[in-house]
């Protein structure tokens, strides 16, 4: 939901998702002089709680002496930042949400103005569009205050992984149970296709009497192939199984399951998670459930296709008549693209789309950035460019010149006031004041941070675009893999969710990237008591920032 209120000067804006609430504050220019902050107050109406929420830094003044890791009410010590977002509301709850402008100083904080906000978060499930975020950041200071110093697996009862699944593991398994005998059937294409438990409990589905057929990738030796098939013959899948070996020298990347009821497709479980522990738990993915007969036959043909196991030329004819590129303006609603193609069209579609954006743009990376997408960030009209990478360039090996001259390109665009990027992060070190040292899990290898394929086109406007799937944005995965996306319009509880989770990845790996331009041991960077919010306005890229929330 979004909604806005203005009181005394001070306007305050929510977009709230299922998990994330983003709020935004506006004041005038001439009213900021001498502001210390905002504090936020939060008052639970389903929980019957109410109390100031917290942040991780204090004035020098009155900083009370905590140990580091500690965090601050925003009542004494306000948060200063034009954005707020609470990463620890619950879906479909009602909250009100209390913001206040403060001036004075830190020993007698003095109110410029207030708004109170009533503000009620998206339901996960029961909707047309259900989307699941994991947690996508074990490397966090939550992940210490809660597990310590702890590999999931030492932490007792599997508590870690059910922080860290955030609910995506358990709606996976729900997608399994609530299918009855006889009237339900599951047809799925997975790319990872090995952890064990959810091989486990396809084969259970299976004993119950329900009907489940399954195509996984083998077709590189490099990648799941065998690692896949150690994992089906352990569940006892194999008679259920098809692997797709043709086209040995790409992917089937694909990770959706399609949900037949008495006979006929009703949703398809899409998104960009592999069916394995990594994908699960480790690095950031998504899960979208689409409940929608048409969207679920289009999966369904697909999937008809993947099972036949054609070789490249005579499935990229197949897929371009199955799902013909859409004609531009796009239509409300949603459509869906899938490869191989036979060129590189629908990737010259998305930049098509990312061009026309106007009020704001957000993509994620989890391979590098493609050349189409640097045009994007180089040439767009739009004023705010947001981009979330994994790494600075593709894969490349550190001695290889290419790597300096793709790093360069990166950091010219990020010298554009219009673009603002953060690449995955995490704290490495005690010696940062107040921060504790964090630890990866372990269970990611080759992506450590954001796995996540998603873009969104003018995500806070009346008309958004959300294009989600299975495809990285980029040539292979366009004229090569196997590979799914779908395109929503105009669905504004769907683009609420993905901003709202884009904001909370980017914000974790956007500071702690910053970390690497200070030096351990610096002294502490407390609250400040000058104009810290000048450089929200003019042309920088807080101000731009601060602008697409107005």
């Amino acid at each position: 939901m979004r909604t806005a209120k203005s009181h005394g000067g001070l306007t305050v804006q929510a977009i709230a998702g299922t998990y994330v609430v983003v709020l935004s504050f506006d004041l005038a220019e001439a009213d900021c002089a001498g502001l210390m902050g905002f504090s936020i107050h939060r008052q639970d109406h389903v929980e019957n709680e109410s109390y100031y929420m917290k942040g991780n830094k204090a004035f020098a003044a009155t900083d009370p002496g905590f140990p580091a890791g500690s965090q601050y009410s925003t009542k004494d010590h306000p948060w200063q930042s034009f954005q707020w977002a609470d990463y620890s509301a619950k879906p479909d709850y009602r909250y009100t949400y209390t913001i206040t402008a403060l001036k004075g100083d830190p020993e007698h904080l003095v109110p410029l103005a207030e708004v109170q906000l009533d503000v009620t978060t998206e339901a996960v499930t029961g909707q047309k569009h259900n989307v699941y975020f994991n947690r996508g950041t074990a490397a966090s200071q939550e992940y210490v205050r809660r597990f310590g110093d702890r590999s999931p697996d030492e932490v007792p009862n599997k508590q870690a992984f059910v922080w860290l699944s955030r609910g995506i593991y358990e709606a996976l398994e729900d997608y399994l149970k609530t299918c009855e005998p006889g009237k339900h059937a599951l047809r799925i294409a997975a790319y990872e296709f090995h952890y064990a438990p959810f091989l486990d409990l396809i084969k259970k589905t299976i004993d119950r009497g329900v009907d489940i057929r399954i195509i996984y990738d083998a077709r590189q030796a490099t990648g799941p192939k065998n690692t896949n098939r150690e994992a089906v013959d352990a569940a006892g899948l194999k008679a259920y199984c098809r692997e797709r070996t043709e086209g040995a020298s790409y992917i089937s990347h694909n990770k959706f399951i399609v949900k037949l009821e008495n006979g006929c497709p009703a949703s398809v479980w899409t998104g960009g998670m592999n069916f394995s522990e990594n994908g699960i738990f480790g690095h950031s993915n998504v899960a979208h459930v689409i409940a929608d007969a048409t969207v679920a036959q289009s999966f369904m043909s697909y999937w008809d296709l993947l099972f036949q196991n054609l070789k490249n030329a005579p499935m990229k004819k197949a897929v371009e008549k199955l799902a013909p590129l859409p004609a531009l303006p796009l239509a409300n609603g949603e459509c869906c693209v899938f490869s191989p193609r036979k060129s590189l069209a629908a990737l010259d579609l998305y930049h098509e789309l990312a061009m026309k954006a106007a009020e704001g743009f957000f993509m994620t990376f989890a391979f590098g950035l493609n050349d189409t997408f640097k045009d994007v960030y180089r040439n767009s009209g739009c004023g705010v460019r947001y981009a979330l990478l994994e790494k600075k360039t593709r894969a490349m090996a550190k001695d290889d010149p290419q790597r300096a001259i793709e790093e360069q390109a990166i950091q010219d665009l990020r010298n554009m006031p219009e673009n603002i990027f953060a690449v995955g992060d995490f704290i490495k070190t005690n010696a940062f004041d107040g921060w504790v040292k964090e630890r990866l899990s372990g269970l990611s290898k080759n992506v450590k941070y954001i796995h996540n394929k998603f873009m969104l086109v003018d995500p806070l406007g009346n008309d958004p675009m959300v294009i989600t799937g299975s495809a990285n944005f980029s040539d292979a995965s366009t004229d090569k893999n196997d590979e799914n996306m779908v395109l929503i319009k105009g669905n504004t509880r769907v683009a609420d969710i993905y901003f709202g989770e884009f904001m909370r990845l980017f914000s974790h790996h956007s500071f702690r990237e910053s970390l690497a331009w200070r030096k351990p041991n610096d002294p502490p960077k407390p609250l400040k008591t000058g104009d810290w919010w000048k450089d929200y306005f003019g042309n920088t890229q807080r101000a731009k920032s601060r602008l697409i929330f107005k």
